[in-house]
């Protein structure tokens, strides 16, 4: 399957990016993509990920290009120094599910939650 995603689009209100790759539609939450930013802050340069809780109602604001080999996303928390490259949304729109249960196991074992505080 190429990496290149054949589409992107933005959800009126910022709420999920759907990106295609190969004719299959990928939606991601705002919030799945902002917990699993490819950011610093969050990858922590390559070691273990960094926590991030209550970004329940966090949306996208904004989709630019890198070049043309990535996307920057804005979100409604201020967050945008993550560079997503085709490869990181393809391992994150196929990975979706086990993510995202590692990352509610994950909250619930340091008694966060995904709202606000």
């Amino acid at each position: 399957m190429p990496t290149v995603p054949e589409e992107l689009r933005l959800a009126k209100g910022g709420a999920t990016l759907t990106v295609t790759f190969a004719g299959v539609a990928y939606p991601l939450a705002a919030e799945y993509l902002r917990v699993c930013s490819p950011s610093a802050e969050v990858r922590n340069h390559g070691g273990a990920w960094t926590l991030v809780a209550g970004r329940r109602k966090v949306l996208i604001r904004r989709v630019e290009p890198v070049g043309s080999y990535a996307v920057r996303l804005y979100f409604s928390d201020g967050h945008h120094t993550g560079i997503y490259t085709w490869e990181t949304l393809h391992d994150l729109a196929l990975n979706a599910d086990d993510y995202w249960q590692r990352y509610l196991q994950a909250l619930a074992a340091e008694g966060k939650t995904r709202d606000e505080k």
